[in-house]
């Protein structure tokens, strides 16, 4: 009885944890470094912060501006999903989110990853704060209310 058990809850276990990492998708941390060897690869980088915080920072040359919170710390996912969709060249494209520290996009990026299972989701590990600590250009973020 106890062999019938041991095999009992091992497959169980097995069930239960192999189908999660077939099936769940991860977030994946990246340094600046490997945003920008993405870019050159095609990704999709979208910067989550607000308009003030473009204003002030810039943002990654190659990324595209989609304010993902609002002023509140609210959000509407399928917004900002058909927003990101228009700008994909592909549903895979590897999607890379910024943030100013890396919490906010981990929190998006998770949110994508395990929540709607969406594939090749990344952000960049401590966020524009990182990219800029080593020196590396930013541009002026243009908006919708704003030309540059």
């Amino acid at each position: 009885m106890h062999i019938k058990n041991l095999i009992k809850y091992s497959l169980i276990f097995f069930m239960l944890f192999s189908g999660k990492i077939l099936s769940a998708a991860e977030l994946t941390n990246l340094t600046p470094g490997q945003v920008n060897k993405s870019l050159n690869n095609e990704a999709l980088v979208i910067d989550i912060r607000t308009p003030r915080e473009w204003q002030t920072t810039g943002i990654i040359p190659g990324s595209h501006p989609v304010k993902f919170f609002d002023q509140n710390g609210k959000y509407d996912t399928e917004q900002w999903l058909a927003a990101v969709q228009k700008l994909q060249s592909s549903p895979d494209q590897e999607i890379i989110l910024v943030c100013h520290s890396g919490g906010r996009s981990g929190k998006v990026g998770k949110l994508l990853s395990k929540k709607l299972n969406m594939p090749n989701v990344s952000h960049l590990q401590n966020g524009i704060k990182s990219w800029i600590k080593e020196q590396r250009p930013t541009e002026k973020a243009c908006t919708a209310t704003q030309t540059c």
